[in-house]
């Protein structure tokens, strides 16, 4: 399907999420497409018709990062509006984030991602990004140690050893 992205003619429904591995690092790509090439932010994109939001999460990251993940819950809504210089709307996305967990695979980048990479929490301010984006990371990184981080990891594994 061909989507007019630049100038759409109404705002684009996509999705994107947070992934943590077990080590508490967050999946995340290099944009190679505008808008935002060279930017840094959360493997996502637009949403199918007829798919599910957490359905199209789970298959960008795929698509962008060759990896499988569990989508877990909501984290918010990311509204990303570009004006060009005559002030006529360029892009118009309405993003709804997760947050996940990485369960398989070798990180590649693919798809329209330039690059892709676990980046540990600490290392957040080094990537340019999106201040919202990286709001969103550390709102993710806060929903995945309250569900209990990779103790829940650790914990899976016991039961699957008894």
């Amino acid at each position: 399907m061909n989507i007019q992205r630049e100038y759409p003619a109404a705002p684009l429904v996509g999705t994107a999420a947070a992934i943590f591995n077990d080590s508490g690092e967050v999946l995340l790509v290099q944009r190679g497409k505008p808008p935002n090439v060279g930017q840094w932010g959360l493997p996502g994109g637009l949403l199918d018709v007829g798919e599910r939001l957490v359905e199209g999460a789970a298959r960008e990251v795929m698509e962008e990062c060759g990896v499988a993940v569990e989508i877990s819950d909501l984290v918010g809504v990311f509204e990303p509006i570009i004006r060009d210089e005559a002030g006529q709307v360029r892009y118009h996305y309405v993003v709804v984030d997760y947050w996940g967990r990485y369960t398989s695979g070798e990180v590649t980048a693919a798809d329209d991602a330039a690059d892709a990479r676990w980046v540990a929490m600490d290392r957040l301010e080094e990537f340019e990004m999106y201040g919202e984006s990286r709001a969103v990371v550390r709102q993710a990184y806060a929903l995945w140690q309250a569900d209990g981080g990779n103790e829940k990891r650790d914990a899976d594994n016991a039961e699957k050893t008894d």
